[in-house]
C-alpha cells in the first residue's frame, strides 16, 4: 500500500529511472571491458609482426646462437604468464571486488607499456628489458581477462549476456589478428609505436572504469589458497616453459623434447598440478573451485574451451609461416614486405569472427547455446579439412574463403560456450568462473603454439636436410657447407620466415660463402622462389599433419558442445520463475 497522499506514478517514475541508470551501465561496462580485452588479446600478438624492427632498434639479431631464447620469450612469456595467473585474479575478483582487480589490471597494463616504450638498453640486456615488463603487462592483462566476463555476467540479464558475451569474445580474438596488421604498419614508422599505442587507451579506460564501473556482483570475503596459488602456478608455469624450451633444438635433434631439463620441468609441472589438485579438494576456500565441474554446463563448455584454444592458437603462426615464407615470395613480396602483408592477407579470418561472434551471442540469448557452438565446430573442423586439401601455393579466393569459413565457425562457437558457461555457475563464483575459463583458454594457446610448431619441425627434419642440401650443392655451395646448413635444425629457417627475413641468406651470411658464389648463384640462392620451392614439399607434409590435428580438436569440441545440456531456466531480472538471491547453479539440474 503505497503511504497516504503519495502518488502512484512517483514509484513508477523511480522505477523506471533506476531500469534506465542499469541499462545505461550495462552498455558501458560492455564497452569499457570491451575495450580491455581487445588491448590485451592485441598486444599478444602486435609484437609478432613488429618483432624484426624490435630487434633491430635494440641491435640484437635474434636468430644468432644462444639468441633465440630472447626470441622464444617475447613470443611465449606474455601467453604464459596471462595462462599462470589469471584464475588467481578471477578468485582475487570474488573476494575483493570485481571491479576493483580489472581496474587495477588497466592500470597495471598502461605502467608497463610505458616502461616497454623507454628501453635504455642494447643487445641482450634490451631483451631483458622488454620481456621482463612485458611480463608486467602480461599481469595486468590477466587481471584484466579474469574478472571482465563476469563483469558483464553482473551486468546483463540472461536474455542479453550472450550477445554482451560475443561482443567481448569477438573483440578479444579480432585484437590478435588485427594486432598482425597494426604491427606492421607502427613498426614501419617506429619499433616503440607498438607499445606507444596501448597508453592513450589505457590510461583513458583506468579513468573511465575508476569513475564508470561499479561492483554489483556477490563478493566472498575469504583467506588467500597460498599452497593452491603456489602449487598451481609453479606447476602449470614449469608446463609451459618446458613446451617453450621443447620448441628449441638439442644435441643434434630437431627439438628439445628430449633435454633433460626439458622432460625435468614437464614431469615436475605435472606432479606440481597433482598436488594442487589434491590441495583444492581439501582446503576450505580453494582457489580453483573444483565443484564447478559438477555442473555439466561449465565443464563441458570447458572442455571445449580448451580443445578450440588447442587447435586454434598454433594456427597462426601456421599461417603466417605458411603467407610469408612460402606465399608471399612466391607472388613477389620481398621478405621485408611479408610481414605487413600477411595480416592484410589474412584479414578474411578476423571478418569471419567480427561478423559471426555479435550474431551467434544474439541468436544464443533466444535459442541457447548448444545447437550454435556444435554447429560453430562443425563449421571450424570442415575449415581445417579444406585448408589440408588447398595447395602450398593455393589461390587466394579459395584460402581467403577457407579462412573466412575458420573465423565464422570460431565465432560462432565462442559467444554461445562463454555465455554458457558463465550462466552456468552461482553469481558468487562468477570471478573464479570466468579465471578458470580464461586459463584453460590461454594455456591452450601457449600449449597449442609449442605442439603445432614441435609437429611442423617434426615433420620438417624428416625430408628438408637432403632436399636443401641437394639444392644448394646445385647451386655451387661446396659440399661440407651445404651438409652443415642442411643439417641444421629447420627451426631456424621458420622463425626467419617469422622474422620476414630470407633464411637462406641469413644462414649463408653465416659461413660467409655466400659472396664467393658467382653473381648467378648468389640471385638465385637469395631470391624469391629458391628457398619457398625448396620447402614447400616439406612443409606441406607437416602442414597436414598439424591441420589433421586441429580438425580432430574440433569434433571434440563439438562432441562436448553437444553434451553440455539444455537449456537453463531464466534468472531473476529475466522474468525468471526463481526466487530473488538463489545461487543455485541454474544448469546444475541438467547435470
Amino acid at each position: 500500500m503505497p503511504a497516504a497522499g503519495a502518488n502512484p506514478e512517483d514509484g513508477q517514475a523511480a522505477r523506471g529511472l533506476t531500469a534506465a541508470t542499469g541499462d545505461r551501465y550495462k552498455w558501458v561496462a560492455l564497452a569499457n571491458t570491451t575495450a580491455a580485452v581487445f588491448m590485451s588479446q592485441l598486444d599478444g600478438s602486435i609484437v609478432i609482426i613488429a618483432l624484426p624492427a624490435i630487434f633491430r632498434g635494440i641491435h640484437l639479431d635474434p636468430l644468432a646462437p644462444g639468441n633465440v631464447s630472447y626470441l622464444l620469450w617475447m613470443i611465449m612469456g606474455y601467453r604464459l604468464v596471462l595462462a599462470v595467473s589469471v584464475v588467481t585474479f578471477g578468485r582475487f575478483g570474488d573476494m575483493f571486488g570485481r571491479v576493483r582487480i580489472y581496474n587495477a589490471g588497466f592500470a597495471v597494463f598502461t605502467v608497463a607499456s610505458v616502461l616497454l616504450s623507454f628501453d635504455p638498453f642494447k643487445g641482450g640486456h634490451g631483451a631483458l628489458w622488454l620481456i621482463g615488463w612485458r611480463l608486467l603487462q602480461a599481469v595486468g592483462g590477466s587481471m584484466l581477462m579474469a574478472n571482465s566476463a563476469a563483469i558483464l555476467t553482473d551486468a546483463f540479464p540472461r536474455d542479453q549476456r550472450g550477445f554482451a558475451l560475443g561482443i567481448n569474445q569477438v573483440a578479444g580474438l579480432a585484437g590478435m589478428f588485427i594486432g598482425l596488421i597494426a604491427g606492421g604498419l607502427l613498426a614501419a614508422w617506429d619499433w616503440r609505436a607498438v607499445f606507444w599505442v596501448n597508453v592513450p587507451v589505457g590510461v583513458f579506460g583506468t579513468l573511465w572504469a575508476y569513475r564508470k564501473l561499479r561492483d554489483n556482483g556477490e563478493r566472498h570475503p575469504g583467506r588467500i589458497d597460498w599452497w593452491g596459488n603456489i602449487t598451481f602456478a609453479v606447476g602449470l608455469g614449469a608446463v609451459l616453459i618446458a613446451v617453450t624450451y621443447g620448441i628449441q633444438p638439442y644435441a643434434g635433434h630437431a627439438t628439445g623434447w628430449t633435454r633433460p631439463a626439458v622432460v625435468g620441468l614437464a614431469a615436475g609441472g605435472v606432479l606440481l598440478l597433482a598436488a594442487f589438485a589434491a590441495i583444492e579438494s581439501k582446503v576450505a576456500e580453494p582457489m580453483f573451485q573444483l565443484s564447478l565441474f559438477r555442473i555439466r554446463a561449465f565443464t563441458a563448455g570447458n572442455i571445449a574451451g580448451f580443445s578450440v584454444s588447442l587447435a586454434r592458437g598454433g594456427l597462426q603462426f601456421m599461417l603466417i609461416i605458411w603467407l610469408q615464407g612460402i606465399w608471399l615470395p612466391l607472388h613477389g613480396y620481398g621478405y621485408s614486405e611479408t610481414p605487413l602483408w600477411c595480416g592484410i592477407f589474412l584479414l578474411p579470418l578476423t571478418a569471419g569472427f567480427l561478423i559471426a561472434g555479435p550474431t551467434s551471442g544474439f541468436l544464443s540469448d533466444r535459442f541457447g547455446s548448444r545447437g550454435l557452438a556444435t554447429a560453430g565446430m562443425a563449421v571450424f573442423g570442415a575449415s581445417f579439412i579444406g585448408l589440408m586439401l588447398l595447395p602450398v601455393d593455393f589461390s587466394y579466393p579459395a584460402f581467403a574463403i577457407l579462412i573466412a569459413v575458420n573465423g565464422i565457425g570460431t565465432g560462432m562457437f565462442a559467444a554461445p560456450n562463454t555465455s554458457s558457461i558463465m550462466s552456468s555457475v552461482p553469481a558468487g563464483q562468477r570471478g573464479a568462473a570466468s579465471g578458470m575459463r580464461a586459463t584453460f583458454q590461454n594455456s591452450g594457446t601457449a600449449l597449442s603454439i609449442g605442439v603445432f610448431f614441435s609437429l611442423l619441425i617434426a615433420g620438417l627434419a624428416a625430408s628438408l636436410p637432403k632436399t636443401l642440401t641437394s639444392g644448394l650443392r646445385q647451386h655451387g655451395v661446396p659440399p661440407a657447407i651445404a651438409h652443415h646448413i642442411g643439417t641444421l635444425p629447420p627451426v631456424s629457417s621458420l622463425f626467419a620466415a617469422v622474422l620476414g627475413v630470407n633464411p637462406l641468406q641469413h644462414l649463408l651470411a653465416a659461413s660467409d660463402e655466400l659472396a664467393r658464389l658467382p653473381a648467378a648463384s648468389q640471385r638465385a640462392l637469395t631470391g624469391r622462389e629458391f628457398f619457398p620451392d625448396l620447402i614447400s614439399g616439406p612443409f606441406h607434409q607437416g602442414l597436414v599433419v598439424v591441420f589433421a590435428v586441429a580438425a580432430a580438436l574440433a569434433v571434440l569440441a563439438g562432441l562436448a558442445s553437444l553434451l553440455r545440456g539444455g537449456r537453463p531456466p531464466r534468472e531473476p531480472g529475466s522474468r525468471s520463475s526463481r526466487s530473488p538471491g538463489s545461487n543455485r547453479p541454474a544448469s546444475r539440474a541438467h547435470s
